[in-house]
């Protein structure tokens, strides 16, 4: 090898190269551009796995990581569906494990983590855990053309997989002895616009979502046991999904803190069950009630409840029967004004 001021020579089998100093030097910092931008592309692909490794499902993760230009951090307004769900007569339960507060832990976890695969297995993000109920949603941070599908077949998916859940408590709880008490859920699911995005301090955030459309979500959840229904479906969501599930109306109610009325669904199930003559059935039935009902027509509502199947497989609408049945009986006592619109108004969150 022959050194000059600024360039050097160098033979390899035979054959002599005349390199230059700046030639070498552009090499080398273009190698160490190349790598640097590997490791930062790496390191930016880590955060974004450790940061939605708990939310999303690894497939998303992984798709996620690949196109972190998918994610926009901040805030944008966008279509979302929300779900929430909540453990039904929650606080009662726990009371029994006052003496066994890591028993009451395993609970939580044997139960959320299910619920919780059924999510992300439909593309839904986790936004949060508030003791034994869930957040989620759909939509963001990746696009999803059919998150209001996506959401209702969590929802059924989560319901299969919760009685899994009580029919092995229920067998652990005859071998030993002690009392079975079924864990019950409900769950809201609307659709709407929110803003979507890192929300909280310069000391602490979290990805997640701000609306209208997120509290709606939130009423509908706690409703549900009004009716006697497991998952209450706002109107949007309802359009979105109507030929794909088994969905029921029951009624119009305006929720605290909202102006609008808000026509809400019950889901039932499949398009495999809505197509079902039990189940048509009982869409007509109670179509009739709700048109009499609306016409304060009380009688003629009284009527079709009368003919309205309460009990059809799996199917208790006596609490739907019973609500009805109570609003009529006080309207006929006490008539609505002139104007009514037959939407009621909720009182309690």
């Amino acid at each position: 090898m022959i050194f000059g001021m600024d360039r050097y020579l160098f033979s390899t089998r035979g054959y002599l190269f005349d390199v230059s100093y700046p030639l070498i030097a552009s090499v080398v910092l273009m190698m160490v551009m190349v790598f640097t931008n590997y490791f930062r592309e790496e390191a930016r692909r880590r955060q974004i796995r450790t940061a939605f490794g708990q939310y999303l499902s690894s497939d998303l993760v992984e798709e996620l990581a690949k196109d972190p230009e998918l994610l926009v951090l901040g805030g944008e307004t966008r279509e979302m569906t929300i779900m929430f769900s909540d453990v039904r007569g929650f606080t009662s339960i726990s009371e029994s494990y006052k003496s066994d507060p890591q028993g009451l832990t395993r609970l939580m976890n044997r139960f959320l983590t299910p619920l919780s695969s059924a999510i992300m297995e439909k593309r839904g993000t986790i936004d949060k855990y508030m003791g034994d109920a869930i957040m989620a949603f759909w939509n963001a941070p990746l696009d999803d053309a059919e998150h209001a599908k996506h959401a209702c077949e969590a929802a059924l998916s989560m319901l299969e997989r919760l009685d899994v859940v009580n029919a092995e408590r229920k067998q652990e709880a005859d071998e030993s002895g002690h009392v079975f008490v079924p864990l019950k859920i409900g769950i809201g699911i609307n659709t709407g616009e929110v803003v979507v995005g890192n929300m909280g301090s310069e000391l602490r955030f979290d990805y997640s979502v701000l609306g209208d459309s997120v509290n709606l979500a939130s009423r509908l959840e706690g409703v549900s046991k009004n009716y006697g229904r497991t998952t209450i479906l706002g109107a949007r969501t309802a359009a979105l999904v109507g030929n794909d599930f088994a969905l029921l109306e029951l009624d119009v109610i305006r929720v605290k803190g909202k102006t609008e009325p808000e026509v809400i669904f019950a889901l039932f199930g499949t398009q495999e069950v809505a197509t079902q003559p039990y189940f048509t059935e009982l869409r007509d039935r109670v179509s009739e009630v709700l048109a009499a009902y609306r016409k304060q027509d009380w009688d003629g509502a009284l009527a079709a409840l009368g003919s309205c199947p309460q009990k059809v497989n799996r199917i208790d609408m006596t609490t739907f029967c019973a609500l009805y049945e109570t609003r009529i009986a006080e309207f006929k006592g006490n008539p609505p004004p002139l104007d009514w619109d037959g939407v009621a108004t909720l009182q309690t969150k």
